[in-house]
């Protein structure tokens, strides 16, 4: 009998998905007009430009996520939206930018070295020259180890390097497209857990040990030359430093992989190598708070309008670079879709609202205070009213490449409609809807909140080997032709979910801890 129950209830799940996906009718009509205003009247190349080059890098709460954030906002008005503005989330911290940075080898001669301040750093104090004394990776993590040599350290630059790179992996391209066999077989990507996320504060917690020592022993710079920083990339990024509480660290510089090998060999080869570093660097607590783009295409059906459709991307970024990839893309997507549908004269029947969000490097910080503001009691784990409200909210955020799919979450009914959805998009390589779930970025705060949050399968290109988090996130690692058709699909797929007779389904709430919570 249970048995039959069961088969039962799942053949009911089963029609209701389909006939759900059958009442799908896309406005394919609306849908080509997207596609046409696109394809010949783009704006996407001027929202890069100001986004990146002109506003910089934006490390959050920064002088240049301020320049992008007020560009945005200014813009979006001029569009014609409504309601725009730059929303305080709460508390973030320390205001950080670079001034002024150069770094070379000094002897055994003179050469310029590729290396970058890690943010949130401590300045030099003018022009400092040292000699260089190396650590390996495991000696930078004993505290024993450095305490006792301590002595050894006093007016030293540090270099920690580890083995030789030894060219492992130059066999293997840098950029890729998802094959179908991939897309065909997409697993749970970019999930962290919360063990691993407490693992963070353990090592946070470290290296302020790590940093008091070096402090004490009177180390002029900590450089560290990680085993990814090949073939003219370097990692740059620090969860470190930027809290009212974290005390100012020593001056700490990112550098190659192949600058560093090179200095451990001088020195194994019986050269003394110094190092002239000037780091200068503002830290300011005159705002402390962080902030994110909000604007809106109010609704036109007077039952409807109430509800809002998401679409969003973070605008927060790392420093070695302008941010081009992480995130300035899935910002420019998200401002070119909400353009396409205001300057189209589309009169959604429920309010289109876009936000881009600050401080998704630090812990998604941005959308989660956002979801807890808005939408939910977190101590109580209590649905706002404006929770029942949102019908979804759509986020890119995996590089420039093309759209290929969406990640359903495990939202099974959701899945159905989106299969029906991309129809009209299999001629620009989207056909793809997976049940796995994608996590770090802003979907999660929504997905977390019982409000249904998706994020769409990219083609990863060069994203993982070569711009993110690094000095080569840059305009030029925008493709151009990719970023368009992702602006086509999101305004489709916003559009429809605006139009729609009732908001996409949801799963249950599900009361967690959210993984990130704490950061």
């Amino acid at each position: 009998m249970k048995l039959n129950l069961i088969l039962t209830g799942l053949a009911l799940a089963a029609c209701s998905t389909i006939t759900m996906a059958q009442q799908e009718n896309p406005d394919t009509a609306v849908f080509r007009r997207i596609r046409n205003a696109e394809m010949n009247s783009s704006q996407i190349p001027q929202i890069a430009h100001y986004l990146t080059d002109v506003s910089g890098p934006r490390l959050t709460n920064s002088p240049g996520y301020k320049r992008a954030a007020d560009w945005a906002v200014a813009t979006m008005k001029k569009w014609g939206l409504a309601n725009t503005t730059l929303e305080p989330w709460g508390e973030f911290g320390k205001q950080w930018e670079i001034n002024d940075f150069s770094i070379s080898m000094t002897a055994p001669y003179s050469a310029q070295l590729r290396a970058y301040p890690v943010p949130w750093s401590a300045n030099t104090n003018g022009m400092q020259r040292g000699s260089v004394v190396i650590l390996t990776p495991q000696q930078s993590i004993d505290t024993t180890y450095l305490a006792g040599h301590a002595a050894e350290f006093k007016g030293k630059i540090l270099l920690i390097t580890g083995g030789p790179y030894n060219g492992e992996g130059n066999f293997k391209p840098t950029a890729t497209r998802l094959a179908d066999t991939s897309l065909a077989n997409l697993k749970d990507s970019y999930l962290v857990s919360r063990k691993e996320i407490e693992g963070a504060f353990n090592y946070m917690a470290m290296f302020r040990k790590i940093d008091l020592i070096l402090k004490k022993a009177g180390v002029l710079t900590l450089i560290s030359g990680g085993r990814r920083n090949v073939n003219g990339t370097v990692f740059v990024q620090s969860q470190y430093g930027h809290k009212i509480t974290d005390p100012e660290t020593i001056p700490q510089v990112d550098i190659s992989l192949e600058d560093a090998q090179k200095i451990k060999r001088l020195i194994a080869s019986g050269q003394k190598v110094e190092i002239a570093i000037n780091l200068q660097g503002t830290t300011s607590t005159s705002d402390t708070k962080g902030y994110n783009v909000i604007g809106e295409i109010p609704g036109t059906d007077p039952k409807l309008k109430a509800e809002v459709v998401m679409l969003g991307g973070h605008l927060d970024s790392w420093s070695g670079a302008t941010g081009a990839t992480d995130n300035a893309a899935g910002c420019i997507v998200m401002l070119e879709a909400a353009r396409l549908l205001d300057s189209l004269g589309i009169k959604p029947k429920r309010t289109i609202r876009i936000a881009l969000w600050g401080g998704e490097e630090q812990g998604l910080y941005g959308s989660y205070n956002y979801v807890k503001n808005h939408f939910i009691d977190a101590p109580t784990f209590t649905p706002k009213p404006e929770q029942g409200k949102v019908s979804a909210y759509f986020n890119l955020d995996n590089g420039t490449g093309k759209i290929r799919g969406i990640y359903a979450q495990g939202n099974t009914a959701a899945a159905a409609i989106f299969k029906e959805w991309f129809k009209p998009f299999h001629d620009l390589g989207a056909t793809t809807v997976t049940m796995s779930n994608t996590g770090s970025t802003d979907h999660q705060s929504f997905d977390w909140a019982g409000i249904p949050g998706f994020q769409f399968v990219q083609d990863e290109l060069d994203y993982e080997t070569r711009t993110h988090h690094s000095n080569l996130d840059d305009y030029d690692h925008l493709s151009m032709p990719d970023l368009k058709q992702a602006a086509i699909i999101v305004a489709s797929f916003v559009y429809q979910t605006s139009m729609r007779p009732t908001m996409l389904p949801r799963k249950p709430l599900k009361k967690e801890i959210f993984v990130f919570d704490g950061l």
